[in-house]
């Protein structure tokens, strides 16, 4: 039985009402539920719905994907695209991070990232028969080492989730048996919505507008901007007719203390000591704010604590680190990580590929579960993934305080890079939620004492507003710099269960 349709506030309908008329003149009839083939010289179109936390963005953006899917358009996720059809049209729901597109998918919107759409895979023909035949496409193949028990293990996996590569590695294959490769895309496709486009730079928006003709950007105008854009957003460009901004008049979460001091922040009289009394008056009242004396290292190994300088998110790391008994050359299973980049010559431009493609993108959050078959390689759940665990090879650096070279326990000759997860910047977070926020106060107030602003705005108040709204169920304000040591030993085990890690390899090193 489908849902019943949300009831929208008023601004919610024209925003809903604007981007059916751009789908539309695109050949997308949502209220006839029609469609008209692609048009070779389509006009670009790209549209802003702009709006604070809790203003609804989500919720419309998961209507417009539901309509249009109920119109006949095919939902592009990135694994796998099979047969093209001259007269199909196609919707992607993107994100700038693995954990932000698991964030849409746990409310239901089936999204990818950016990186996957640019980027497609290449699958081993013989491989690519049974996802034809799992996608209704074709018949059910005869594969030499795979029983009739494992295929239909593919199947039934593949109707619970309708994912290609998580169906193959039920039948009990890993993704360097069926994926050969990935490719830059070379066709375009229809229809794109971004989520968190407020972590977009303008780069990235031209080579989302090289595939996509129309394009609908969903942002917070309140976040902080994109490194390197000089405090702007790439929507803030678009004429004013393409952007439309909601209003807090519909309310996705009833009563939330943290959505009241999201945006209590925006009030003029409210300054630092102020925002600090209104933060101890909603956990005086509501259990999902706390106001702490310490941090809780626990919290620390899957949700990072959030700071504005670097020096103490290096402080809190060693902090969370000697809590746990780590030892200064090797990391412990268990420990979070953060992916700084791909360290690789232009000539491996398809190794490169191939790691980000399976998630280890720049940002993303991993967790390492210990060392891999190879020197230098380590085995990682890579967080928001769909197929989150991989081993590839590594160059872990743990920033040591007051030191200018970071030690580093492991190191392939080339690879990925990450640097210690436990503590990230507030700037590092944008894109991401977790159930339990611990922000760093202190540094906050060091911010307002700093009297910077950033678009028209006191940047600590901008800071402020992006780490609180990063917690969806409960918030807790440090206000100390303490640690609580942990009561439980590091581990692995709620991590969830997943089929034997890809080896990102390329013969010897990668």
């Amino acid at each position: 039985m489908n849902a019943p349709a949300p009831i929208f506030s008023d601004d919610q309908a024209e925003a809903y009402d604007l981007v059916a008329a751009t789908m539309a003149q695109a050949g997308v009839d949502l209220e006839n539920e029609t469609l008209l083939p692609p048009q070779e010289r389509a006009a670009q179109r790209v549209l802003a719905v702009l709006g604070r936390a809790g203003s609804g963005k989500t919720l419309l953006l998961a209507q417009l994907a539901r309509d249009l899917t109920a119109a006949g358009v095919d939902v592009v996720s990135g694994d796998w695209e099979g047969k093209r059809r001259r007269d199909r049209r196609t919707l992607a729901i993107l994100a700038p991070t693995n954990k932000a597109a698991s964030v849409l998918r746990t409310r239901g919107v089936p999204a990818t990232t950016i990186h996957r759409i640019l980027y497609t895979p290449v699958y081993d023909p013989e491989y690519e028969r049974i996802a034809e035949w799992l996608a209704g496409q074709g018949e059910k193949p005869e594969i030499d080492g795979l029983t009739e028990e494992a295929l239909q293990r593919a199947f039934v996996f593949y109707q619970a989730h309708s994912s290609i590569p998580g169906a193959l590695a039920a039948a009990g294959l890993r993704g360097s048996d069926f994926i050969t490769g990935w490719k830059r895309r070379e066709d375009p496709l229809d229809i794109g919505f971004v989520d968190e486009s407020s972590m977009l730079d303008d780069r990235q928006l031209d080579d989302l507008k090289e595939i996509f003709p129309t394009l609908i950007l969903f942002g917070d105008p309140a976040q902080l901007a994109p490194v390197g854009q000089s405090g702007e957003m790439a929507f803030d460009s678009l004429p004013a007719p393409a952007k439309l901004e909601l209003s807090r008049v519909h309310r996705q979460e009833a009563d939330s203390p943290i959505l009241d001091l999201a945006h209590a922040l925006f009030e003029p009289e409210v300054d630092f000591a102020r925002f600090e009394h209104l933060v101890e008056e909603a956990a005086a009242k509501d259990a999902r704010v706390v106001m702490s004396p310490r941090m809780e290292a626990e919290l620390m190994a899957r949700s990072p604590a959030l700071v504005w300088r670097n020096k103490t998110r290096i402080k809190l790391i060693q902090a969370f680190r000697a809590g746990y008994g780590a030892p200064m050359d090797e990391l412990l299973p268990g420990e979070p990580l953060i992916c700084d980049g791909i360290e690789l010559p232009l000539k491996h431009r398809k190794k490169r590929i191939d790691l980000e493609a399976r998630g280890l993108i720049k940002g993303a959050q991993v967790i390492y579960l210990g060392p891999g078959r190879k020197p230098g390689f380590s085995r990682l759940h890579v967080v928001g993934a769909e197929a989150p665990e991989v081993s590839a090879a590594s160059i872990v650096k743990i920033e040591l305080p007051d030191e200018e070279e970071p030690f580093i326990p492991y190191a392939a000759r080339m690879g990925a890079t990450f640097l210690h997860g436990a503590a990230v910047t507030i700037h590092k977070a944008q894109g991401s939620q977790w159930d339990t926020v611990q922000v760093y106060a202190p540094d906050l107030s060091a911010a307002a004492w700093a009297g910077r602003s950033e678009a028209g705005q006191p940047l600590w108040k901008r800071l402020a507003y992006v780490a609180i709204t990063r917690a969806s169920e409960r918030l807790i304000w440090v206000t100390r710099n303490r640690l609580a040591r942990p009561e439980v030993k590091l581990g692995t085990e709620d991590l969830r269960a997943a089929p034997a890690p890809l080896e990102l390899t390329s013969g010897g090193e990668t």
